[in-house]
């Protein structure tokens, strides 16, 4: 009868196991000085040697000849726990059997002496499974068993486990597999089954097998059918995935935007019967790679990647930016969460690579953070240059309308202007107002005073929150009073807001006011909120120039 590869090849001793050398040293140590514990908790992810490890330990301690805390697997107790006669060895899928009753029947059994071996071993499979009665019921057994009972517990979920089971056990955590120790097990396992496995074919199997050898080892089963050798091409189209250049194809047309080619590119795909959501994650994995490239200088030990293939991914993450990268990550991941949900994988695939290419049709905050950094990317390389903003002319006295004709905005800046932008001037202290005006006429409404906030709104929309619900007051024909919030004048003292006011009331009116609170004393000087920074810098010797 034929046997799959995974089970054929299963280890038969400690040293059989792959990439668990820091478990399996313990155990034959343990062994070989005879101090077993009573209760073991196996955790880790799939494929990584759990349950095999499990079976090699109850093996070992029951074993007649044992070699160095390996089973010999030749005495009669290793043969027959192979072959299932010697029912001292229980396995128990939690999943299916995880009532109280269940647990109450182990707890009976238990007390039994073996009937052939030294010691009766109990491994729960999936314990994570168990009720909470169940674990309420194995817990006195498990912190103090017969003398003759072992336990060991194997799971994939051990945040779902009890504290009170976690301490009564010796826990091993198994690590994913590196690529690298797979593939040279693919390479043995090949050579025993006389196929012949290329080395780029046995690390595209250990990727796609992400740490798990026996998800490797059942690829490796399907591809046997290929007569040849079995390369990348082979096992790329035995496990339904894209190729690499497709990836890179795809990728290219992301960057570059071209949703058209990527639909065609997504067609051709389909129709070879590319499994649509594992292109998903190839490509997710793809960007991935361009992640770490980006933030790491020597990344090529952090992703496994034939030479080309860096080559490319380098290339390919110096068209772009890290905005743009994680942008697309977070589209990608969503799209793969939702696809298993949808009523057409291809519609979804297609869906997800056209808010790739054209993120202007998306409105979240990472879709603009990453037009702002390509945008910035591009202004900085050169490819982009935007002209400087012309400051509109500031008239000398009011009008005497009411209202007057408002200056015109500057334009803003343009990307396909070519003229470069010039030198950004160094910020200077607020300059104070020192023009000659009439004699004290008192304080009066500013009845333009919502035109000049319509205005600013436009411009600046932080400046809502500060401003609705205020009102201006011209007093002594030369000072702007703003009668707002209570902090006010602490906004009037950060960044550019000051600035921005002035500005825009020079455009409307076409004078230019000094800004000041209105503090309802008329008849005092209203107090500029930035007349004690001035007075400051000038007692520091810094030159104020005064207008």
């Amino acid at each position: 009868m034929y046997r799959a590869f995974y089970r054929k090849y299963r280890p038969s001793t400690f040293t059989d196991v792959v990439g668990q050398q820091h478990i399996t040293t313990t155990l034959e140590n343990a062994v070989k000085s005879g101090k077993t514990s009573h209760a073991y908790l196996f955790t880790g992810s799939r494929g990584t040697g759990k349950t095999s490890c499990a079976k090699i330990l109850a093996k070992a301690v029951n074993c007649l000849d044992s070699h160095n805390g390996n089973p010999c697997n030749e005495c009669e107790i290793c043969k027959g726990i192979d072959n299932g006669s010697i029912l001292d060895i229980i396995e128990i899928d939690a999943a299916s059997n995880n009532g109280v009753d269940n647990i109450r029947d182990l707890r009976e059994e238990a007390n039994f002496t073996p009937a052939n071996a030294k010691y009766r071993v109990y491994i729960i499979d999936e314990v994570h499974m168990l009720s909470i009665g169940a674990f309420n019921a194995l817990l006195k057994t498990l912190e103090e068993p017969p003398a003759h009972v072992i336990f060991i517990l194997a799971t994939t979920e051990v945040h779902k486990l009890p504290s009170t089971i976690l301490s009564r056990c010796q826990r091993f955590d198994f690590k994913r597999i590196p690529p690298e120790d797979m593939a040279v097990r693919l390479k043995e396992v090949a050579q025993k089954e006389s196929l012949q496995l290329a080395d780029d074919g046995a690390m595209l199997i250990a990727r796609i097998a992400d740490g798990a050898m026996r998800d490797a080892l059942s690829l490796l089963d399907r591809c046997s059918s290929y007569e040849g050798v079995i390369d990348s091409a082979a096992v790329a189209s035995s496990a339904g995935l894209a190729g690499r250049e497709y990836i890179f194809e795809l990728c290219d047309c992301i960057l570059e935007k071209d949703s058209a080619k990527a639909l065609e590119v997504i067609d051709k795909l389909y129709n070879d019967s590319c499994d649509m959501e594992r292109l998903i994650t190839e490509l997710t994995s793809h960007f991935r790679n361009l992640m770490v490239s980006k933030a790491v200088k020597n990344f090529e030990d952090m992703i496994i990647c034939s030479q080309g293939e860096i080559d490319v991914i380098r290339e390919q993450s110096a068209k772009t930016t890290l905005a743009t990268i994680m942008s697309c990550i977070d589209i990608l991941t969503a799209s793969a969460s939702t696809m298993k949900q949808g009523a057409n994988r291809r519609t979804s695939a297609e869906l997800c690579i056209i808010r790739l290419c054209a993120p202007s049709l998306d409105s979240d905050i990472n879709a603009l953070l990453r037009r702002i950094s390509e945008l910035e990317s591009a202004i900085a390389s050169g490819k982009v240059t935007v002209k400087a903003q012309t400051p509109a002319p500031v008239k000398s006295e009011i009008t005497p309308e009411p209202k007057a004709e408002p200056t015109p905005a500057p334009t803003q800046p343009s990307v396909e202007e070519t003229v470069k932008e010039e030198p950004k001037p160094e910020p200077q202290p607020v300059k104070e107002e020192k023009t000659i005006v009439p004699e004290n006429t008192g304080t009066v409404p500013f009845d333009i005073w919502p035109e000049v906030t319509e205005k600013l709104f436009a411009k600046d929309p932080s400046l809502i929150a500060m401003l609705t619900g205020s009102s201006a007051f011209i007093h002594q024909n030369k000072y702007l009073l703003i009668k707002g919030s209570p902090v006010l004048e602490l906004y009037l003292k950060t960044g550019d807001y000051s600035k921005i006011i002035r500005e825009a009331v020079a455009e409307v009116t076409g004078k230019t006011y000094t800004l000041a609170v209105y503090n309802n004393k008329q008849e005092e000087a209203p107090k500029n909120p930035l007349s004690d920074l001035v007075a400051k810098a000038k007692s520091l010797g810094v030159k104020i120039k005064e207008e």
